[in-house]
């Protein structure tokens, strides 16, 4: 059973500045882009297709769940994040390798006795966690909506 987390008001206002500041910045970058290599329609599409492989190993269940953990945790074993996240061995052991063949996590073995295997993020698996960290946010149903902008 999860707890929700629970920000304060002051806190959230950074929260929310901040991830405000990184979309403006991230929009800015995307016009610029599409504006400088004109960019249709159509070849958007395509490398956003390219993605899909993606997003489909990152919203099967578990997955950011897994990634958070080694988030908080850095280093973690087999056994801890089993127990963390209160899920069976053979989905838990599945997760980990689809993860690591797609560079979100490293499998660090531990020289023993006894031998431990721990499991870490990669660059890449952190830099994910903390960019999904604004979608998640904003699709909570307790966080406040985002103000529509004007262009």
């Amino acid at each position: 059973m999860s707890i929700p987390l629970t920000l304060s008001a002051e806190f959230r206002k950074l929260v929310e500045a901040r991830m405000d500041q990184t979309i403006k910045g991230i929009e800015a970058t995307f016009n610029q882009i599409i504006e400088n290599q004109k960019i249709t329609p159509t070849a958007l599409k395509n490398e956003l297709d390219s993605l899909q492989e993606s997003f489909n190993v990152l919203f099967q269940k578990w997955s950011l769940e897994i990634l958070y953990t080694l988030l908080l945790k850095d280093a973690i074993g087999f056994g801890a994040v089993k127990k963390i996240l209160t899920v069976n061995s053979r989905t838990l052991s599945d997760k980990l390798k689809m993860l690591q063949k797609h560079g979100y996590i490293e499998r660090n073995i531990q020289e023993g006795p006894p031998l431990r295997v721990e499991y870490s993020l990669m660059p890449k698996g952190k830099n994910t966690v903390l960019l999904a960290l604004p979608l998640i946010y904003y699709s909570s149903p307790t966080q406040p909506k985002p103000s529509a902008q004007p262009s």
